[in-house]
């Protein structure tokens, strides 16, 4: 990963070690200027290696220092400077927040002059409210919450301290998140839900009268709608993780600490667990329940609620279009040759 513009002064992995923790083999006072893959690092780089099969890359790699697990101590400090923690992923993690805050400038504080502020507005002074945002009256931004550049507020919103609003993000009347959390530039918060009523002339609207209300350390990515309840409100728990390009229907509720990879959808009126994660576009069919700890393949269809934490997978192996179209028709008489197989087994049976 290569640095942003505006990058920090050289580091000292001292330093690092000092503010993240970590054993430090070699010498703290060597500096790196950049974080980098182990296949794209140089001397002024510092990196991470998290799974076996990239071992053999510590041959190779010219990174400055590499984080590592305890058991592959050895091996790395005979290369160079190393960071020894259980889990090398993790603290790269914590290392590109603490890295981040070295190169990105901090949001200034206040409102700026094109901004369109409704009545009765409630904005922390340390809060930042961009160029262009609307705020509608009676909405609330809390200490260090950050309204990008063209965001919309809805009237009576309200967003927690240290949330941040990337530019041209939607979070709609009403609607609630906690602290620390973040949407994505064009996520949509608030949204109408899918609900309208047949009719002898046509499709009759159900209001949506609900709202969002979210917890904190959400994460909402790029163009994910997460649609207000039809009644009863669609609520996201603390720590949910949602991709880019998920649709979260009315009434859903996902438990804490839940990840969901790009193009996930959610009908309506999901219960989903604590702790669950869903593989980029499953599709999870309305008014089911998923327990804690279940845990969906990419691309599977959950047409069923699953009682039982697990890893389940649903959907019919790629393969040669020949091949499947004979695997295909030969599921479609299924039921008929199990039948069969029953009848023959009677026959058989003493």
């Amino acid at each position: 990963m290569n640095s942003l513009p505006g990058v920090a002064a050289p580091v000292r992995l001292a330093d690092i070690v000092q503010d993240l923790g970590g054993e430090l083999i070699g010498d703290g006072d060597g500096v790196i200027t950049r974080l980098a893959s182990l296949e794209a690092a140089d001397e002024h780089s510092i990196s991470f290696l998290a799974q076996a099969k990239l071992k053999p890359l510590l041959q190779t790699t010219e990174a400055a220092c590499v984080i590592v697990r305890p058991e592959w101590r050895d091996e790395a400090a005979a290369r160079g400077a190393v960071i020894v923690t259980p889990d090398p992923y993790l603290y790269h993690a914590r290392l590109t927040g603490w890295w981040a805050k070295r190169v990105r400038p901090a949001p200034v504080a206040g409102v700026h002059a094109s901004a369109v502020i409704g009545e009765g507005v409630l904005i922390h002074p340390s809060a930042s409210i961009g160029p262009l945002a609307f705020i509608g009256d009676g909405a609330v931004v809390g200490e260090g919450a950050v309204v990008g550049a063209q965001c919309h507020v809805g009237a009576h919103a309200s967003i927690g301290a240290f949330t941040v609003l990337a530019p041209r993000a939607l979070f709609g009347e009403g609607c609630l998140i906690g602290q620390r959390g973040k949407l994505q530039s064009g996520a949509v918060v608030g949204s109408d839900g899918f609900g309208f009523a047949p009719s002898a002339q046509g499709w009759q609207k159900i209001e949506q009268l609900g709202v969002v209300r979210i917890g904190d350390d959400v994460d909402i990515g790029a163009c994910t709608c997460v649609d207000r309840g039809a009644l009863d409100d669609t609520v996201l728990g603390n720590g949910v993780k949602l991709d880019n390009l998920i649709q979260i229907a009315h009434n859903v509720q996902i438990g804490d600490h839940t990840a969901m990879a790009g193009c996930v959808g959610v009908a309506g009126s999901a219960r989903i667990g604590a702790r669950c994660t869903f593989g980029g576009a499953a599709m999870i069919s309305g008014h089911l329940q998923i327990v804690d700890d279940v845990h969906v393949t990419a691309g599977s269809l959950v047409m069923a609620s699953l009682t039982k934490p697990g890893h389940y997978t649903g959907f019919f192996p790629i393969d040669e279009n020949s091949n499947w179209e004979k695997n295909a028709a030969t599921l479609r008489q299924l039921h008929t040759l199990r039948s069969r197989v029953r009848a023959l087994e009677k026959k058989l049976t003493p």
